[in-house]
């Protein structure tokens, strides 16, 4: 009887492995196989490898093989021809731009309330009708009007003749209450009017105009109190922005006007000043 133990010295590491085995599977037949995969893989990397290493040198010895030999040229200067310069032709200067035409001042139109000088009327007297006519009357039970007597004047006194009397002015009783369109003397403005103007002009804020473009015009009217302040601000014209405006306007003007007088009493006035404004 054979010893099953004894194993053969020719055998390879994968036939014992495999022995009593199935060795038509698959994992038999790579192990016998891996040795020679390995090999050829160690071979193939090497030579690669190699080619990689090499191929650098084998590249630049060809193009130093291929490159081609340097000739030297000997080259002398020769006289260049100088070219005749182009001779550019000015260009005319385009005129400048005429200058804008200068803006016009707007005119201010000035209207000054002259009060004419008070005149005493001429008394007019009624002759008184004749005789005949005062003598028509008729009796009855019925009222009737009968012809006025003339008005009497009794003759001034006679000169005194002695003591010296005084003679004491009795000026009018002049109204605190009331608002005057004739007056002695007008109210003024410190500076005079046209600074005024110049106030409304420096203060007057342009952009509550909504698109309004062109000459607006308005009326402004104020009362100039006892005291010389401005009350009762009313603007008339076509534009109602421009009426807020100029109103707004006139009423941030602090400075205090002299107000007009009568018989030398200060006393309320009321002012009219047209206002002409230009937008563009």
């Amino acid at each position: 009887m054979a010893n099953d133990t004894a194993y053969n010295d020719n055998l390879t590491l994968d036939e014992i492995v495999f022995e009593n085995r199935n060795k038509e599977y698959g994992a038999y037949d790579l192990r016998k196989k891996y040795p020679r995969i390995l090999t050829r893989a160690f071979l193939l990397g090497t030579l690669l490898f190699v080619l990689l290493v090499v191929t650098p040198f084998v590249v630049m010895k060809i193009q130093q093989m291929a490159e081609k030999n340097k000739q030297e040229v000997d080259a002398k200067l020769v006289d260049v021809l100088q070219e005749d310069k182009i001779l550019e032709v000015p260009k005319e200067e385009e005129p400048p731009p005429p200058p804008p035409p200068p803006k016009q001042e707007e005119k201010i139109e000035v209207i000054q309330n002259v009060v004419p000088e008070p005149k005493k009327a001429p008394k007019v007297e009624t002759p008184p009708p004749p005789i005949t006519k005062q003598l028509e009357t008729t009796t009855g039970l019925q009222n009737q009007e009968g012809v006025k007597a003339p008005s009497y004047t009794p003759p001034p006194p006679p000169p005194s003749t002695g003591t010296a009397t005084s003679t004491v002015e009795v000026k009018p009783q002049v109204s605190t209450t009331q608002v005057y369109d004739k007056v002695d003397q007008s109210s003024e403005y410190p500076g005079g009017i046209n600074a005024f103007r110049t106030k409304i002009r420096e203060n007057f804020d342009s952009s509550a105009m909504e698109g309004g473009e062109g000459t607006v015009k308005a009326e402004i009217s104020f009362v100039v109190e006892r005291d010389g302040s401005i009350t009762d601000v009313k603007a008339t014209g076509p534009n109602r922005d421009f009426n807020d405006e100029a109103i707004r306007t006139v009423k941030s003007v602090k400075n205090k006007w002299t107000p007009a007088k009568i018989d030398g009493q200060p006393v309320r006035s009321r002012y009219r000043l047209p206002l002409t404004m230009n937008f563009e």
